[in-house]
């Protein structure tokens, strides 16, 4: 059910408690905040239920996966308290919380922090699907016993509804809205036993509104569900609300209110009237209730309202939390005028009803006077016209606010668009808008003039954009798409005037010379000059006068879906996604892939097949690239498998690789049932990285695991976390898969010891060099590089300087280029180009481009053709730096955070006496020894020497050959 509001004190206090969570505070200092005193015993409650359920059981969770004497420092702490806790706030706790209180109050201390008890019971309130019902009841199947069976009963804040809506519209005068709610962890596979109705709740005493509910199939939320073996294919349900309902309980409600401000001697005013939307389900004997929430994104987003009469409307409206609310709303002031007069905005109005001399308006927060002018008699309709005006300065600087007036006497009114059309004031390269939000109440904001879509086709294949952008500067616009994770994307825009166009093929978007799909994930779109990021990039948006013509119906392309829809009311987005089958995507679908699927066809004989994996089948490249392409120049026409995940590329065959035809290499989607099978039964496998949890080598198996790279950072066993007692989870899904290992390559004899102990591995290694370095000093080089300079767009005769940073674990998310490219360019001129090469495992860098000195290369597929190519590497803690010497050019070490990495990551190399070329600190000296490279780099000559001769001392273009011929004998 909808929580009540709590009191300042309760709300206080919870801050107070989370803030401590949040800086890592310890247990005890979280129960003496909650113990402080000052609360009534209503407050006191309240606060206990929400620290057990939040913060506290948190820390109790957390301490209970770190060994005894964590959970006996824990369990110490909380006894006493919760000794004081009211027990039916206790009982009234989710079942693995209630029976982890219940343990530490009842059981020895000692007894009980010895034991994985508590571990247990963290581990397991997280599968809503371990339930079980004896007669009408029904009980959590928790790994602990407890002596009293009514513990384990699930209570109201066991049985939460889940929830989505999928679309809200009227039909016939009627809202409809439809999705799936379920209780998780109850299955509902039919519609026996399996009800649902919707109710809408008003204020107090106004009787509650019971929407005409039935059920539907919709097996896609058994697709979306996050628990296996539980089936909600008929938890879909739609519903139908009469406005009438509402409107006779609001003309009740406007009779009472109204008589009550008559008896205070006070005017009528028409109230908005807000019903909550509940849900509640009865299934399989269990029944709860809860709030209606989760739109899905798009249309669904921005549910349009009703006019049931002249200014009045009925309005579906989602709150801060997505909760889903239905308003009865009255429109009591609208705007009329919006005009621009020297350095002021103008804005006019008008009330209905009764006449109005005296009042104020408010933007925002900002209250200011207005004018108020009573309609003249003999008009059409009484009322009053407002005005007030705005300062331009003042408002291209604020951002968006809404307008309110507020009559003399009366409660504030919210200005509404009521039809009236939207405005944009051009004040140089900024604007002023005045515009309706998705409740049609006027927002009014300044911000650099932004692009906004007007419509939005579909062509077969391709998407057209056209808009209007009425910017001053009319150079050249990218439109760059960018991915949650940093990625970006930039097309030319088309430009003529103040319009704009742009044609998008999201099935082939341009990337170094080749077409790859774009990834699956949600692409926001803005426009910024070629090679700018940052402030230049302004946001586009969708045209709020097309919105509900918009087509954001899926579109399927090459085996992936393509969504273009308004997300958040107006911010346009485009989604994609693989076209996957509902038993591929779905939790329950990939455990039983996963337990029984795979298990069967691990049975079956052996194909003799090889399977190639990079990076978890992000990319072609790396060690299993070289080893795929020096079978194919022998002319090796076995079945050779690549796993490919969402789309990132498409295997060469032989008369790709102008090896002559006949070889055709097989392609296999990560996460499908062809992909289990692969592993399953291929006799070979080739991988650079950790395979799938769910994979087990065969004894019939080879397993050959490249790695990728001659490790600098602690990896494996040797990172901190891989440390601590007891072992975590990780540590042994990595100690069951290097069993399997039946072939581990490596560089050299240091890198041999290094990942032998890191990864506890006891089987073969093989010292041959990585063959992915092979093409770094092959004889038709040269050729090579021309072809990959042309592709990664370097103009000739520049030299090249590749810079690699690797990623920090502790600031995954914000990459930055520490190398100062605009002093670098100063220094070294035009006849030199910087590559930025960005992690993988890092968010993507913004790189500005320094008109093309600047060249961002991290989404290049293969780094070892960027090595290729470059004069000089810079990097920092980065395993590139033990490949690119195989080529004899400079290396130079870039490394601001030296300090801080070793004590978080934690380095294996020391960058003092072990380094192949100089260390430097910050952006200038670097700069500094680039101008000076060659002078620089000889004095080091022998120490680079030495690093070749210890690190890498089989690269000789021929480590492809002995691998293949140490693994495919026959």
């Amino acid at each position: 059910m909808t929580p009540a509001r709590v009191s300042e004190a309760v709300a206080d206090r919870l801050r107070a408690v989370q803030d401590l969570y949040d800086r890592g505070e310890p247990v005890e200092a979280l129960v003496a905040s909650v113990r402080e005193g000052g609360l009534s015993r209503a407050e006191r409650a309240e606060v206990d239920r929400e620290a057990l359920v939040g913060p506290l059981g948190l820390r109790l969770d957390a301490a209970a996966k770190r060994g005894p004497g964590r959970r006996r420092q824990t369990i110490d702490a909380l006894r006493p308290y919760l000794a004081e806790v009211d027990p039916k706030v206790k009982r009234a706790l989710p079942v693995g919380r209630r029976v982890a209180c219940h343990l530490i109050e009842t059981r020895d201390p000692g007894e009980l922090a010895e034991s994985d008890a508590l571990a247990k019971l963290a581990a397991a309130a997280a599968e809503p699907s371990r339930r079980v019902r004896k007669g009408l009841r029904w009980y959590a199947d928790l790994p602990v016993e407890v002596e009293q069976q009514t513990l384990l009963r699930l209570r109201a804040a066991d049985l939460v509804p889940v929830t989505q809506i999928d679309d809200i519209r009227w039909e016939g005068g009627r809202l409809r809205v439809s999705g799936y709610a379920y209780l998780a962890g109850l299955s509902v596979r039919s519609r026996r036993f399996n009800r649902a109705t919707v109710v809408l709740r008003g204020p107090r005493w106004l009787p509650p509104v019971t929407l005409k509910t039935r059920r539907t199939h919709r097996p896609e939320a058994t697709y979306a569900a996050k628990e296996p073996g539980c089936n909600y294919d008929w938890s879909g349900f739609t519903a139908e609300l009469n406005p009438f309902s509402l409107r006779w309980r609001a003309g009740l409600r406007a009779v009472v209110r109204g008589t009550q401000r008559l008896l205070r001697r006070r005017h009528t005013v028409q109230d908005t009237t807000t019903w909550r939307a509940e849900i509640a389900i009865w299934s399989r004997a269990a029944r709860s209730a809860g709030p209606l929430r989760g739109p899905a994104i798009g249309r669904a987003e921005r549910p349009a309202g009703l006019r049931i009469r002249p200014r009045w409307w009925v309005r579906p409206v989602w709150t801060s939390d997505k909760a889903l609310q239905v308003v009865l709303q009255p429109t009591r002031a609208e705007l009329t005028d919006v005009r621009l007069e020297g350095e002021m905005v103008h804005l006019t109005g008008f009330l209905p009803g009764r006449p109005i001399t005296r009042g104020k308006a408010r933007v925002g927060g900002h209250r200011m006077s207005a004018d108020f002018t009573p309609v003249e008699e003999g008009t059409a309709e009484g009322g009053t016209r407002f005005s007030l005006a705005l300062a331009v300065q003042t408002v291209l600087n604020a951002e968006a606010r809404r307008l309110w007036v507020e009559p003399k006497g009366d409660p504030a009114a919210t200005v509404m668009l009521e039809g009236a059309a939207e405005t944009r004031l051009m004040i140089g390269d900024r604007e002023i808008t005045v515009q309706g939000d998705r409740r049609d109440r006027v927002v009014i904001s300044g911000h650099k003039i932004r692009p906004v879509i007007t419509s939005a086709e579909w062509r077969e294949e391709s998407l057209t954009l056209a808009g209007r952008y009425p910017d001053p500067d009319p150079g050249p616009r990218d439109l760059v798409l960018r991915h949650r994770g940093g990625l970006t994307i930039r097309v030319p825009l088309q430009r003529d005037g103040d319009t704009f166009s742009v044609r998008l093929s999201p099935g082939a978007m341009p990337r170094f010379g080749t077409a790859v799909p774009l990834a699956e994930g949600n692409w926001s779109i803005s426009v910024a000059p070629p090679g700018q990021y940052g402030k230049a990039m302004v946001p586009t948006r969708f045209d709020h006068a097309g919105l509900a013509g918009l087509d954001e119906d899926p579109r399927s392309i090459g085996g992936r879906v393509y969504r273009f829809v308004a997300t958040r009311f107006d911010a346009p987005m485009l989604i994609a996604a693989e076209e996957r089958p509902g038993d591929e995507r779905s939790v329950a679908g990939v455990w039983a892939l996963s337990r029984t699927f795979y298990p069967a066809e691990r049975a079956r004989p052996l194909r003799e097949a090889t399977v190639y994996v990079s990076f978890d089948g992000r990319s072609y490249s790396d060690n299993p690239r070289a080893i795929y392409e020096e079978r194919l120049r022998r002319g090796d026409d076995g079945e050779h498998i690549w796993v490919v995940r969402d789309g990132a590329f498409v295997p060469p065959g032989s008369r790709e690789l102008g090896l002559g035809d006949g070889i055709v290499p097989t392609v296999v989607r990560e996460g499908s049932r062809e992909h289990y099978e692969a592993l399953a039964r291929a006799r070979y496998v080739v991988s650079n990285g950790f395979l799938p949890q769910w994979f087990r080598t065969r004894e019939d198996q080879v397993c050959v695991q490249t790695w990728h790279g001659t490790p600098v950072k602690h990896i494996g066993r040797d990172q901190a976390h891989m440390k601590r007692e007891p072992r975590p989870p990780v540590w042994h899904r990595q100690a069951v898969e290097v069993r399997g290992w039946d072939l581990l390559l490596s560089q050299s004899e240091v890198a041999s010891s290094v990942l032998r102990k890191a990864f506890g591995y006891e089987g073969e290694i093989l010292e041959a060099g990585y063959p992915r370095n092979d093409v770094l000093v092959a004889t038709e080089r040269d050729a090579m590089a021309a072809e990959i300079r042309r592709r990664v767009g370097v103009p000739e005769g520049k030299r090249v300087i590749l810079y690699a940073p690797t990623f920090r674990d502790h600031d995954r998310r914000n990459a930055a280029v520490k190398l100062d490219l605009a002093d670098a360019k100063r220094a070294l001129g035009d006849d030199h180009v910087v590559l930025v090469r960005g992690h993988m495992m890092q968010a993507f860098p913004h790189v500005h481009s320094h008109d093309g000195f600047a060249l961002d290369v991290t989404t290049y597929p293969d780094i070892a053709d960027l090595l290729v190519i470059a004069d000089v590497l810079v990097t920092d803690y980065s395993s590139v730096m033990f490949d690119f010497v195989a080529t004899g050019r400079p290396v130079v070490l870039f490394t601001p955070d030296l300090a801080k990495y070793r004590s978080t990551r934690g380095l294996y190399l020391d960058l003092e006496s072990q380094r192949p070329g100089p260390r430097l600190e910050t952006s200038a000296e670097v700069v500094e020894v680039l101008r000076n490279i060659d002078s620089a780099t000889t004095k080091l000559a022998d120490r680079y020497a030495a690093f070749v001769r210890t690190y890498a001392p089989h690269e000789n273009g021929k480590s492809a050959a002995r691998v293949v011929d140490h693994i495919f004998k026959s």
